[in-house]
């Protein structure tokens, strides 16, 4: 399960490992906070109890705060660290952050130097994408300077820092990677079905693969990865959310801001799993590259939850959040514009959580 900011918070790593995920990151965490004793902060590397795989990703772009990073996650029991050389979020890369850091592959050697020194027992990993834009495009160079640095492990996104998601990941470009260093590399792009995760391990010869989007709109990939594809009904789905609010109460507390942070979070979960389409009639697969409707829905509940509005959300999450029951018809019906182009407008890409 891919470090997400905000989609790799605690409880839905406890529900994707109950649904088989095996290893589990944190969401991006900044080491300069850390540094700074934030409390916020070290919430973001605080594992679960049975949390069977569980990695820190920190971002900085200096050695000396990434060694004293590295040091503290391992003491705060982290299996392993992963160097954040991705992100893709302007706030960060302008301050020279996540994938800014990925143009200079010194750099990389010199962080993930830094890490390896400060830790005793512990991997440390790198996560890159294939480079800036499609003009600078330098994997491997990133991927030979971080294991030059001592880097154990490499998590590779399929795209460029400007591609976001307008292009389809270069798993081509994941298996020049994996020819070319001589650690286990862990691929990331565009898998949403179990016969795409096995079709890129055999084509890239990945170690292993990494999901983010797919996590996010379907948390039993996961299953479906041992079990084969499931045609998960409609009233499964509900459950699944409902473990989710039971889980970030357990977390957050009953009262009223632990609550108010239970709503906040199903909210924007809601959002993501509103994409969730089945396979189709024909028997052929939706795509990650392309949003699609639910057509027809086969239920009034199945067609709620694959609506995208404000009256829509705000419903569920309350119904979750509270452990009520769903009616579809107390719902006002979705207005026509509320569906596709107002909802990309307000929804930040999965490009912007992403570590």
């Amino acid at each position: 399960m891919a470090p997400m900011t905000k989609g790799s918070n605690l409880p839905y790593r406890r529900l994707c490992v109950e649904l088989g995920a095996q290893i589990t990151v944190s969401e991006m965490t900044l080491a300069r906070r850390l540094k700074q004793n934030r409390g916020g902060e070290f919430a973001l590397i605080r594992r679960f109890t049975g949390e069977p795989c569980f990695g820190v990703q920190l971002a900085t772009n200096k050695p000396d705060e990434a060694a004293w990073a590295a040091a503290l996650v391992e003491d705060r029991g982290a299996d392993f660290v992963d160097m954040n050389l991705g992100c893709p979020i302007d706030y960060f890369t302008r301050k020279g952050l996540g994938a800014a850091i990925g143009q200079h592959p010194s750099r990389i050697r010199r962080l993930v130097e830094a890490m390896k020194r400060s830790v005793t027992h512990i991997p440390v990993t790198a996560k890159i994408r294939l480079g800036w834009n499609e003009k600078s495009v330098n994997y491997l160079e990133q991927a030979r300077a971080a294991v030059e640095g001592g880097a154990d492990a490499l998590f590779v996104h399929g795209r460029t820092r400007n591609a976001r998601y307008r292009s389809a990941a270069d798993w081509d470009a994941i298996a020049a990677i994996v020819a070319a260093v001589p650690v286990p590399v862990i691929g990331n792009g565009d898998l949403l079905f179990a016969h795409e995760i096995e079709a890129a391990r055999r084509h890239s010869g990945v170690a292993a693969v990494m999901v983010a989007r797919a996590a996010l709109v379907k948390p039993w990939i996961f299953r479906e990865t041992t079990d084969g594809d499931w045609d998960i009904s409609t009233e499964d789905r509900v459950a699944l959310y409902r473990r989710y609010a039971e889980l970030a109460r357990e977390h957050w507390g009953g009262d009223d801001y632990g609550m108010t942070r239970v709503r906040t979070f199903i909210r924007w979960h809601l959002d993501f799993w509103c994409r969730y389409v089945p396979r189709h009639a024909d028997g052929t697969y939706p795509s990650m590259q392309r949003r699609e409707a639910v057509m027809p829905a086969r239920s009034p509940l199945e067609a709620l939850l694959a609506r995208s509005d404000e009256p829509a959300f705000d419903y569920l999450a309350d119904c979750l959040a509270d452990h009520r029951e769903i009616d579809p018809a107390v719902v006002p019906p979705a207005a026509p514009h509320s569906v596709g182009d107002d909802r990309d407008r307000r929804r930040p890409d999965i490009a912007e959580v992403e570590g």
